[in-house]
């Protein structure tokens, strides 16, 4: 869980980050990688979210 956590904060840093070099630097690709990276970012937590649902969800049954 602290692994995951530590992960998904260091995405979420690494868009923030190239957001910030795209106001600086006004260059689309940095725009766009940060789109993308903060995309699969909450795909992944969506996904790791459900996995916590489904196995509370085995346990009640």
């Amino acid at each position: 869980m602290m692994i995951f956590r530590l992960v998904a904060g260091l995405l979420m840093f690494a868009g923030i980050v190239s957001f910030a070099i795209y106001i600086a630097t006004g260059q689309k690709i940095w725009r766009r990688r940060g789109l993308l990276i903060v995309k699969w970012t909450l795909l992944a937590a969506l996904g790791f979210f459900a996995v916590l649902v489904l196995e509370r969800l085995a346990l009640m049954l």
